[in-house]
């Protein structure tokens, strides 16, 4: 079994910042997937399909990126999901705009999102795929976070996107593990 999940901030005004490019990048996987997210359960929004025979989850938290150990902690519960089996795509302010890098587990590194994670999972043990949108300059966090991408910025922010969803597309059709997954892509 395998569970995705874009790290992001429900609604309309968060759509394409950079704090969402997590459910930005999970959204690109379910379109190269035919999949819809659509399923509302534990505060999420899920899709699920069977690819070599695996049970595939992609999950979208609709309980804004602080609280998302919520949703993810509930469904690895209920579907009986191992950390290990679990990937957590999120936005990296300590990396540079674009940057991808896969890891197989580890601490938060101050991501609010991840810390939940960890907490209501009870594990640091899940893989993360991690994209840069690098810390600003003299611009509050907060607000920085919530702003779209630069005109500048987006086309290597979006290769980041393709090549994570390339990565995770191996992981599921190819059972490829994290370790040759970060071999490959960081």
């Amino acid at each position: 079994m395998r569970m995705i999940v874009g790290l992001g901030n429900p609604g309309q005004k968060y759509e394409h910042t950079k704090h969402n490019v997590g459910f930005d990048t999970v959204q690109q996987l379910a379109d190269s997937l035919n999949l819809q997210l659509t399923k509302n359960e534990f505060s999420a929004l899920t899709a699920t399909t069977k690819i070599n025979g695996e049970k595939v989850m992609l999950v979208k938290p609709l309980t804004y990126m602080n609280d998302s150990g919520r949703a993810v902690g509930d469904l690895m519960r209920y579907y009986q999901f191992e950390p290990e089996e679990i990937a957590v795509i999120q936005d990296d302010l300590d990396m540079p705009v674009g940057k991808l890098r896969l890891r197989t587990h580890g601490a938060s590194g101050g991501h609010n999102g991840i810390k939940s994670i960890i907490a209501a999972t009870g594990s640091q043990n899940f893989n993360r795929v991690k994209i840069g949108i690098q810390h600003p300059d003299r611009s509050k966090v907060v607000d920085w976070v919530l702003t779209p991408f630069s005109k500048d910025d987006l086309p290597v922010v979006l290769t980041a996107m393709d090549n994570a969803v390339a990565a995770l597309s191996l992981w599921v059709k190819e059972e490829k593990d994290f370790p040759q997954l970060m071999n490959q892509f960081n």
